[in-house]
């Protein structure tokens, strides 16, 4: 027995019509088969050129239809469009069609709307067992080392979430990343689906959910001032903020790391790609506030674990605050005890007050050391915890430090990158505005805000330099 195929677009009313006709014929035919293959009406000129193409066929109308002489994937013979076909019915089995154009304009409306529903659908379904895709960028250096075990794992997205792992860096680095990817491989990580290099700038980002972007300048203010290091970074972000919005998911989340310029980075990539999500582009912090903790649980003689709610403010790899007004201890071990989750004020525990106004404030420049020329640990569980709290909530009354877009919050300017406290909750951060700020914190808030404000400046003008009719 022959099989027709039909193809058209979903909304094309004269493969309604074709296609009803099929139905009937197929119904009241015992030798009669059919096969319908309906297209999205963005997708239907690509489909047709390949199926002629393929098949040395010339037709340029929906529907194109044809036979096969074994059941889907016999050789085909073209009959052609609605005319040649109600002109086979008719010669053959004696049918027409009376549809009128009503009804085929109708019944087009239907299938269009058939098909979307039968698309999403099947979007769902694949997005259940498709992996996460995960691309990272300067992929070279050591944070990424640490940070594919901690994605591959299962603790970040969860222990049913299969990912792919895709790096990327410069040519020079290929054999490199060859050497991550196949160590990756051997660890046999059971959500890890597939991990993979790529040099190529132009491919880059491909169906990407989440970008960790951890490109950083080799930082020497004796050698090249700060503007050209800043024009180095615009540069960057000029090249991965259109191939983002270009080859990357519609709710693609854009995280900026490093040791240098992580706020700018964020900054620049939301300028250069208009299109993606601000609020899906963010800089971590939580290096910082790691770092700090630890600092004060030595100082307490306590586990780090137990020092919550410290905040960092303002620019995470350049002049930032940490902020104590709002931390407090769990389990430190004193005279007073209660639950486990018992908290006290930090403030009230620490008694030397010069250590926290002179120690602690000369500390930072050590804390930045640590943090800048660390290996990657600590950098790479930084991101780590904030992607697990952005996918599945960060805890509950507990305050996290995240670079995030400013829409005035604090009273700090819009438009920049500002590292503020924040809760994640399905999917979403929020600024905890309902902090109470002291006067102090806000003078040092407007400093932090002014030194970013023309960091961003200073980048637009070096653009307009180089690109003026991009920068306008």
């Amino acid at each position: 027995a022959a099989v027709a195929m039909f193809t058209g677009k979903a909304n094309c009313p004269y493969y309604a019509k074709a296609e009803l006709l099929a139905d009937y014929l197929q119904t009241n035919l015992p030798n009669f088969r059919v096969h319908k293959i309906t297209q999205h009406p963005d997708k239907w000129e690509q489909w047709l050129h390949y199926i002629c193409e393929t098949n040395g066929w010339e037709h340029r109308q929906s529907p194109i239809i044809w036979r096969e002489l074994l059941d889907r994937g016999g050789k085909g013979q073209l009959l052609g469009g609605l005319n040649d076909f109600l002109e086979y019915a008719q010669k053959y089995y004696g049918v027409t069609s009376m549809m009128l154009s009503e009804e085929m304009l109708a019944i087009a409306e239907e299938n269009l709307q058939a098909h979307l529903e039968i698309v999403k659908e099947d979007e769902e379904i694949k997005s259940l067992i498709k992996p996460m895709q995960i691309w990272i960028t300067s992929a070279s250096v050591p944070i990424c080392y640490h940070l594919i075990p901690l994605l591959a794992n299962g603790e970040v997205f969860g222990m049913t979430t299969e990912i792919s792992i895709h790096l990327l860096d410069t040519e020079q680095f290929k054999e490199m990343l060859r050497g991550i990817v196949m160590e990756a491989e051997d660890m046999a990580f059971p959500l890890l689906r597939s991990i993979s290099e790529h040099t190529k700038t132009d491919q880059a980002f491909i169906d990407a959910d989440i970008i960790i972007v951890l490109d950083d300048v080799l930082l020497n203010l004796e050698d090249q001032s700060l503007e050209n290091y800043i024009r180095e970074v615009s540069e960057i972000c000029q090249v991965y903020a259109p191939l983002i919005e270009k080859n990357a998911k519609s709710e693609v989340k854009v995280i900026s790391s490093g040791k240098t310029f992580a706020n700018l980075k964020a900054t620049m990539l939301r300028m250069y790609g208009p299109s993606i999500r601000p609020e899906n582009i963010i800089a971590i912090s939580t290096s910082w506030e790691s770092a700090a903790k630890a600092m004060l649980a030595r100082k307490l003689n306590m586990n780090t674990a137990g020092v919550k709610d410290v905040i960092v403010w303002g620019n995470i790899t350049g002049s930032n605050y940490i902020d104590l007004s709002h931390a407090k201890l769990c389990g430190y071990d004193c005279a007073i005890r209660g639950p486990p989750n018992f908290q006290r004020p930090l403030l009230n525990m620490i008694y030397d007050s010069e250590w926290i106004h002179s120690e602690l404030v000369s500390a930072q420049s050590t804390l930045s050391s640590r943090v800048s020329r660390g290996m990657g640990m600590l950098s790479a569980h930084a991101v780590s915890t904030v992607l697990r709290y952005w996918y599945h909530g960060s805890p509950s009354e507990e305050i996290i430090s995240v670079g995030i877009l400013s829409e005035g919050q604090f009273c700090i300017p819009e438009g920049i990158i500002f590292s503020m406290p924040v809760r994640l909750q399905n999917g979403n951060w929020e600024a905890m505005t309902e902090l109470e700020i002291n006067e102090t914190t806000q003078k040092v808030l407007g400093r932090l805000a002014h030194e970013l404000v023309q960091e961003k400046l200073v980048a637009l003008k070096e653009i307009n330099e180089m690109h003026p009719y991009e920068a306008e």
